[in-house]
């Protein structure tokens, strides 16, 4: 039978066992904590990231849901209490999360010894698709020795010695693990309170900054895959339409309104589910959250994972102020493919994101407030990895005390 050698040497596989187990451990427990951050919001995060954990669990991603029970055993157990601030973090939070990592910790020794016999299996028909290649290369060649015309004046030079078997290099090489979903390592942020602002909507030129490209920004709830892999992101088809209905009064006294998106991890695909209006202050051009731990408390209660957030522009056009951009900086940590989508009311709407570059920037931009951006360089893009569905459902969940 004909080998298909395209499908012989799998890149992820063609290590053994044990060494292939180390370099996911090894990369899933590259977590770092920003000190700009406060800690309490790596809480937040962290149950949103064994959420997600458990879903991958739940659909037989074993190695996704590896990798994030190690990036919440890592930051908990080890990092978190380097943060200047640990001291502060309520304790009621310390004591769920505590039960968490008791919940976490005979998942992922229990996810190890799967894995481990996932990969001897992965490896054994690796190198018995290696042996049958071989086997079919040494009788090709044969086959194509036997074919060619005998020249008596000259012995064959590609005459083949079956007692000399024909050796494919298969030295073991660093897997690429492009088979993960994500889990990478840094920061899985939870939803910072959206200050955002359109007064800047023309952020003055400066000139570009050095960008210390060594420490690039990476994902916490995110198994570890290439940043260009997104997962598509379903978006109800009536979710901007409804936003705005909901927004209108604080539209016509021309105030902004801002909202969190909300969903689950199926299948590979995140799904916005829920539309989420916190307790907050707006102003014409700015919406700051309030209360914000009414927002967390629904999301644990309901299983929900932060995909993003959603603000109009009552008289603007769309586009990502210096404030919002450093808004949307946190959530994109969090998860890549957080969006953030802004409804210019006598404009158009619009779904954004940053771009590889302005990752870099913000993560290394210390000014607050409105203050200047570079504009020879794009920090922010159109979002390309959403996909419209007008069949998904939306429910929205207004948790404001006094709505307009």
């Amino acid at each position: 039978m004909e080998m298909d050698e395209d499908n012989v040497t799998d890149k992820t596989i063609v290590l053994d066992p044990i060494s292939r187990l180390k370099i996911v451990t090894k990369q899933a427990s590259e977590v770092e904590i920003d000190n700009n951050i406060p800690p309490i919001r790596y809480y937040k995060s962290g149950l949103q990231m064994v959420r997600m954990a458990n879903v991958y669990l739940e659909e037989g991603a074993l190695e996704n849901a590896f990798t994030l029970y190690i990036k919440f055993m890592t930051l908990f157990l080890e990092k978190i209490r380097n943060h200047p601030e640990f001291e502060k973090v309520p304790k009621s939070d310390k004591q769920v999360n505590s039960q968490k990592l008791k919940e976490v910790l005979p998942k992922a020794e229990q996810l190890k010894k799967q894995l481990l016999a996932q990969y001897e299996e992965e490896y054994d028909r690796y190198l018995k698709d290696v042996k049958r290649r071989e086997k079919f290369m040494r009788n090709k060649m044969v086959i194509d020795e036997k074919s060619k015309p005998s020249v008596q004046s000259a012995p064959a030079k590609n005459s083949v010695n079956n007692s000399q078997p024909l050796k494919l290099n298969i030295n073991p090489v660093p897997p690429l693990l492009e088979n993960l979903s994500y889990p990478n390592s840094d920061t899985f942020l939870p939803p910072a309170p959206f200050k955002n602002s359109s007064a800047d909507k023309s952020d003055l030129k400066s000139s570009k900054p050095i960008i210390n490209r060594s420490s690039k920004p990476s994902f916490l709830v995110c198994p570890n895959v290439p940043p260009s892999k997104l997962r598509i992101v379903i978006v109800p088809g009536n979710l901007v339409s409804q936003f705005l209905l909901l927004a209108r009064k604080n539209t016509d006294l021309n105030i902004e309104t801002g909202g969190i998106l909300a969903g689950k991890l199926k299948r590979e695909q995140l799904l916005i589910t829920h539309l989420l209006v916190p307790e907050q202050v707006g102003t014409c051009d700015s919406c700051t959250t309030q209360r914000e731990e009414d927002l967390f408390d629904y999301q644990e209660q309901h299983d929900l994972i932060t995909l993003g957030w959603i603000h109009t522009h009552p008289t603007q056009t769309a586009f990502m102020s210096s404030v919002d951009l450093h808004t949307h900086y946190a959530y994109q940590r969090m998860i890549p493919e957080a969006i953030a989508i802004v409804c210019a009311v006598n404009d158009n709407n619009v779904f954004y994101c940053l771009t590889d570059y302005g990752l870099y920037f913000i993560s290394n931009c210390t000014q607050t407030g409105f203050h200047p951006h570079p504009t020879d360089n794009n920090i922010y893009t159109e979002a390309k990895h959403i996909k419209p569905d007008p069949r998904a459902s939306l429910e929205i969940v207004d948790l404001r005390r006094t709505k307009r």
